[in-house]
């Protein structure tokens, strides 16, 4: 098993900046690839990001590519989201995921486990 811990949510200005932080815990040996989610009211969850074991293959969804970045720490277990340049159409809950084995990367990424998420607020 895999929990996902995820944290820097909160409220900021347009055109601000946040950065998220997700920990994994448990069996992390076993992680391919990692990436952030979001669900805004009355829509599905969407992929935000995805980034492999190694950091070498990257997907981002149209809306936050040049503005949103992914990152990851195998050492530390730990998989960020810098967003930069943030509109409020990116107000939403944030969630993390992984998957235990190899996966193409794309829209429909479909994840093993998820984190609790966090809230982001982007005013006007």
């Amino acid at each position: 098993q895999v929990q996902l811990g995820e944290s820097g949510g909160g409220l900021v200005q347009a055109g601000g900046s946040l950065r998220l932080s997700c920990v994994a815990s448990g069996r992390t040996f076993g992680l391919y690839g990692m990436g952030w989610f979001r669900q805004a009211p009355g829509n599905e969850r969407d992929v935000v990001g995805i980034i492999n074991r190694s950091g070498s293959a990257l997907y981002y969804a149209d809306s936050v590519k040049g503005r949103f970045t992914i990152s990851r720490d195998n050492a530390k277990s730990t998989v960020t989201l810098q967003m930069n340049s943030l509109k409020p159409e990116d107000t939403a809950v944030y969630y993390c995921a992984a998957k235990t084995t190899p996966a193409a990367y794309g829209r429909n990424w479909s994840p093993d486990y998820w984190g609790q998420g966090t809230q982001v607020t982007v005013s006007s």
